[in-house]
């Protein structure tokens, strides 16, 4: 390799047993499988000589504030080449989605090997028989996302286990849990960055994500790189409508009508895509939309629930709430004037009179919801409200989600005014954006690192290696740093009904640590679907040598 002989590592056959070894131990979120991933991958690096020497430096952790059983594995080397306290986080995630689209052929997912030789029996895609065929594609579940970035963070840690003396200052390698699901792992992980920070002086100049990239098109060649990640909200509506026997159906409105027409107005719209640096987000798409009618009737149901996935790059959580709240407001009234043309056109048609419609367009956030219920009913109606939600808790069945769906609708129960209106919240997690400007020296250095790094593998490399601004997908590089002010931020809180019981986040751990991120991840296809694959030359060679470049960049003094 011109230029960077001397830097080049010949690790594909190590990197590809790697990926294999953690591929065949499966490790779906939210099952066993996640602790059992754990304490493999802990004994694994443990059990070096350089661990087994410093036992303190390499540890297994319980995630906090988690329902569920699951570690985290974190481990540092201290380089010796140059004594300094810069630091470099290599950050991957080991829980993979599940396998039910693998029917019959469940067993298959974890062993690359056997699924393979069996889909070369079964009718697939050209494109897929073409991957297959060339011995250069690795099939299975979590080869892509995200084991093999896992498996290269892997062979850098255990590579510097074995080579202190070419490292300078110190490499932490992080594995985390629940990244498929609530970011447990993630969020847990960060007292023991803190620790470490305060214990050992680390100053964290960088962390390497290694999520994995895919085409953002059909035909497209570029292996993309990121700076920066989107974030991810989870705005959320209650619809309340007026109940009626569906032989009176204009005498009330059904609340999935107008849900209908707020998934008309939000879903797939570009008017709500956050671009900033040039780039663009997709669109918001619903991911349930339902009424909470708890059983059959002939009575329209008194409540609707709709939720939608909102991706943003420069936007805070404040501001996507005033822009969804005028949408609200838009589509409430599109509802409305509809429904009175149609009961126009039925009273012409039927000869019934036509009696006007009472309601008008409301919106509330939940903030604005619970503030005006404060200063109607005073502590009656806040001493109601925490028991009610003490003992939502004892409800197993309920996820984030529907907890906060379930508290905003008994807090409508104490408005004196029931007719029909929208109640605007969030019920998940926020995964923040990370921008990267360049606006410090960490990251300036990062920014100049990252693009050196790729104009010196680039030649080695047949296909396009583009930087771009916003990693694309959720991820758990959104907890290493924050974009958004306090100001901006705490409209999560004040407008979660989760918040303090079922959910709450403490994003001011995050700001203390302000991490520059980026993501170099294995290249491939198809991740979360059956015929999930990544391509072994990119994600096995240039992944790890190219973060390997970047590594040794950021924490070179001299650089």
């Amino acid at each position: 390799m011109n230029g960077i002989k001397g830097d080049w590592f010949s690790c594909r056959d190590d990197v590809l047993a790697l990926t294999k070894q953690l591929v065949n131990i499966e490790s779906i979120v939210n099952t066993e499988g996640e602790k059992v991933i754990a304490h493999a991958l802990y004994t694994r690096i443990a059990s070096l000589p350089y661990f087994m020497d410093r036992p303190e430096q390499v540890t297994i952790e319980q995630t906090t504030d988690d329902d569920l059983e699951r570690f985290n594995v974190l481990a540092y080397v201290k380089g010796t080449k140059t004594k300094t306290n810069r630091t470099v986080i290599l950050m991957g995630h080991m829980d993979t989605v599940g396998v039910d689209d693998f029917n019959r052929q469940r067993d298959y997912a974890f062993d690359p090997d056997q699924w393979m030789d069996f889909l070369q029996t079964e009718d697939i895609s050209d494109q897929v028989q073409t991957h297959l065929d060339s011995g250069d594609w690795l099939f299975g579940r979590g080869v892509l996302d995200m084991k093999s970035g896992l498996a290269s963070n892997l062979y850098l840690l255990m590579y510097y286990a074995k080579h202190p003396e070419q490292l300078s200052g110190n490499l932490v390698f992080l594995s985390e849990c629940d990244e498929e699901d609530s970011s447990h792992g993630i969020l847990s992980a960060l007292d023991t960055l803190k620790s470490w920070q305060q214990e050992h002086g680390f100053h964290y100049a960088a962390a390497i994500n290694s999520d994995f990239v895919a085409p953002q098109y059909d035909g497209d060649e570029n292996r993309y790189v990121y700076k920066g990640t989107i974030g991810k909200l989870l705005p959320s509506f209650l619809i309340t409508g007026e109940e009626t026997h569906v032989g009176s159906c204009f005498a009330g409105i059904d609340p999935n009508y107008i849900a209908a027409e707020l998934t008309r107005q939000i879903s797939y719209n570009p008017a709500l895509c956050d671009t900033a640096q040039g780039e663009m987000t997709i669109p918001p798409v619903s991911l349930k939309q339902m009424d909470l009618k708890p059983s059959y009737t002939v009575q329209t149901a008194l409540s609707a629930l709709v939720y939608y996935n909102f991706f943003t790059h420069s936007w805070s959580p404040q501001k996507v709430l005033e822009i969804l709240k005028r949408e609200a407001e838009t589509a409430f009234q599109n509802a409305l004037h509809t429904f009175e043309q149609r009961y126009r056109s039925y009273c012409d048609a039927s000869g019934h009179p036509y009696q006007g419609i009472p309601w008008k367009p409301r919106v509330f956030l939940y903030e604005d919801m619970e503030q005006m219920l404060i200063e109607a009913h005073g502590q009656a109606f806040i001493d109601h409200m925490n028991q009610f939600k003490q003992d939502l808790m004892y409800d197993e069945t309920l996820d984030i989600r529907m907890f906060a769906a379930r508290v905003v609708e008994e807090a409508w129960t104490w408005m004196e005014d029931k007719s029909p209106a929208i109640f605007l919240f969030y019920s998940s997690v926020y995964s923040p954006r990370v921008e990267l400007k360049g606006e410090s020296e960490d990251e300036q250095r990062l920014l100049k690192a990252l693009d050196a790094s790729v104009e010196a593998v680039q030649p080695h490399y047949e296909h396009p290696i583009t930087v771009r601004n916003f990693f694309p997908h959720i991820s758990d590089m959104s907890f290493m740093a924050l974009s958004d002010t306090k100001a901006e931020i705490k409209a999560v809180s004040t407008n979660n009904p989760a918040w303090g019981t079922k959910h709450e986040v403490d994003y001011e751990k995050i700001r203390e640590l302000n991490i520059p991120v980026i993501n170099i991840g294995p290249y491939g296809m198809d991740g979360h679907k059956k015929m999930e694959r990544m391509e072994m030359t990119y994600s096995l060679e240039i992944v790890p040598n190219l973060t390997n470049q970047i590594i040794k960049s950021v924490l070179d003094e001299c650089s």
